[in-house]
């Protein structure tokens, strides 16, 4: 498949801090950092849908002239697929873990930013990480407390015999609730409010009881809106994978459960680095040498019933090369030069003195 999928809530890359670490003595001169590598976050939003039948719903048709199709006739919970995004993110490469040393006679004294992860930030400069274009959303949501159904049954609906007796003495009811709401929008009524607070508690009310006493006929739909995310870590290719499924009646599942439909993927490698540019060989006389990534481009596509609904081109480590930077670059000057990275690319951003 050319990907590690990682189900679950991704951890999101938290805003990192910066450290600064000189080169001396104590060190050998010599700094160790780490190359990132870049990760895919699919964002996945969808709604779960409670469904309760309504008590009376067999009489909402003889009662308020509903029909089937507007009311919930069993309980039920289900899912909707509303919207798939995906965010690149990155994680430290441990394996390409590399030392630069700095002991040359006439290299500067530098100094070298690093995440507390150990990314490259900057040489010979300070550096400030900028915020994160990648954070978590969370959604609060809030809703007035309704007083209790049961607020609103008269001593007659309490006192009746049957079931189908209830079910007239409510649509009796409702009705009371939207003349006295009409009355009072009219005038019509004896007791008409002082001011437009007083006028908005009451409606206010009356609009509760219509929606509690309709309820009993039709039923509720509560929606509660939910997110998940999946962690990709990207290593080759794809060509219509699958990349989860969704299904109707348990939401986001993985990819080889068969009760949800295929969401399929393709990662396209754009191949805008040379594939014979001169790369990192594997030499220890390396270390003091600066290794970098020089990212190459992707286009990420994700398809939901055979349709595309996400497409974007991203920088990719992996994609890349690895190049390196001689340490005669140091070597003292009138001034020291700077280096200033993208530290979720490993790649140079600008170099100046």
């Amino acid at each position: 498949m050319g990907v590690g999928l990682f189900v679950g809530a991704a951890a999101l890359t938290a805003q990192p801090k910066v450290v600064k670490i000189n080169a001396m003595k104590a060190n050998d001169y010599g700094i160790r950092y780490v190359l990132p590598k870049t990760m895919l976050q699919i964002n996945i939003e969808y709604n779960e849908v409670r469904q309760k039948a309504g008590v009376y719903a067999r009489y909402a048709s003889r009662y308020l002239g509903i029909s089937e199709s507007e009311i919930v006739a069993e309980d039920r919970i289900f899912y909707t697929l509303e919207k798939i995004t995906m965010t690149e993110t990155y994680m430290p490469d441990k394996g390409q873990s590399y030392v630069v040393l700095f002991n040359k006679p006439k290299n500067t004294a530098p100094f070298v930013c690093l995440t507390e992860d150990g990314l490259l930030c900057a040489i010979n400069a300070e550096y400030e990480m900028p915020q994160s274009a990648i954070t978590e959303a969370v959604t609060t949501t809030t809703s007035k407390k309704e007083p209790s159904v049961q607020s609103i049954f008269t001593e007659e609906y309490l006192r009746a015999g049957s079931v189908g007796k209830m079910a007239e003495i409510a649509a009796k009811n409702l009705y009371a609730v939207r003349e006295s709401r009409q009355d009072l929008l009219t005038g019509e009524t004896e007791n008409v409010p002082k001011d437009g607070a007083a006028m908005k508690l009451i409606l206010d009310n009356l609009n509760v009881q219509e929606k509690q006493w309709t309820e009993l006929f039709t039923g509720t739909t509560q929606i509660s809106a939910m997110r998940r995310q999946l962690l990709v870590e990207p290593e080759a290719e794809v060509r219509q994978a699958i990349l989860f499924r969704f299904s109707k009646y348990a939401g986001v599942v993985d990819a080889d459960d068969l009760s949800g439909t295929p969401i399929y993927w393709s990662l396209t490698d754009l191949k805008t680095v040379e594939t014979n540019a001169v790369g990192v060989p594997n030499s220890p006389q390396l270390s003091d040498c600066l290794v970098y990534n020089n990212p190459g481009k992707a286009t990420v596509e994700i398809f939901y019933d055979a349709q595309p609904v996400f497409s974007k081109t991203i920088d990719i480590t992996q994609f890349g090369v690895k190049e390196m930077l001689t340490p005669s670059l140091f070597e003292s000057k009138k001034e020291a030069v700077k280096i200033y990275f993208y530290p979720h690319l490993g790649a140079i951003r600008q170099i100046t003195q």
